[in-house]
């Protein structure tokens, strides 16, 4: 599975590095700490994608939804696994964020138990809400999208054929991606759940 060293246009832009764990003896470029989260994501795929991880491993609780943007992104940032206190342009409000969260989890586990919807779209659902709470200072995208694969591997499914790369401005599938997530704002999932079927 690769990841991206660019970020997705309309992103969360890096305009405050505070908070960089890198070493503070020269000054980064975006693309050199894009390349370092990528590592640090490297490894938390390899621990959740590369074989079907246990409910125990990826329990889909709200401390562990927490805990694996920690994971993608704690050898970086300081803030990583932190619920943002502040106002983002995307994303809902800042004192929300734990309640809704919370609600995320329990429906997701209520789906899952209940076979209320099938694995993509449980999986399709999962990655909208995660993104529409954007519960993080950054890294949501790709927390959001790697919270949907690991629910996907967990059912025996193949992880999404994401390819980061394809998600930059550079690349006409991103619009794609962007309508998909803005018709499930509208309740409207079918696009989004057949992206998630375009597995490795």
């Amino acid at each position: 599975m690769k990841n991206s060293t660019k970020p997705i246009d309309g992103a969360t832009p890096i305009d405050d590095i505070s908070g960089l764990k890198l070493p503070k003896d020269r000054v980064y470029t975006l693309k050199e700490i894009y390349f370092k989260e990528a590592e640090n994501i490297a490894n938390v795929t390899i621990k959740y994608l590369s074989s079907i991880p246990s409910k125990k491993e990826a329990p889909f609780s709200y401390e562990w939804m927490i805990d694996l943007h920690k994971e993608m992104f704690g050898d970086v940032w300081e803030w990583a696994g932190k619920l943002r206190q502040i106002e983002l342009s995307i994303g809902i409000q800042a004192y929300r964020i734990s309640t809704e969260l919370k609600n995320l989890s329990d429906d997701v586990l209520f789906w899952d138990k209940n076979k209320t919807y099938d694995t993509y779209e449980i999986s399709a659902r999962l990655h909208h809400r995660a993104v529409q709470i954007h519960p993080f200072q950054n890294g949501n995208g790709r927390w959001s999208r790697m919270l949907a694969d690991i629910y996907m591997r967990q059912n025996s499914l193949m992880p999404v054929q994401w390819q980061e790369e394809l998600l930059s401005s550079e690349n006409p599938n991103r619009d794609r991606y962007i309508q998909a997530l803005k018709k499930a704002d509208e309740g409207k999932y079918e696009e989004l759940i057949e992206m998630h079927k375009i597995t490795y």
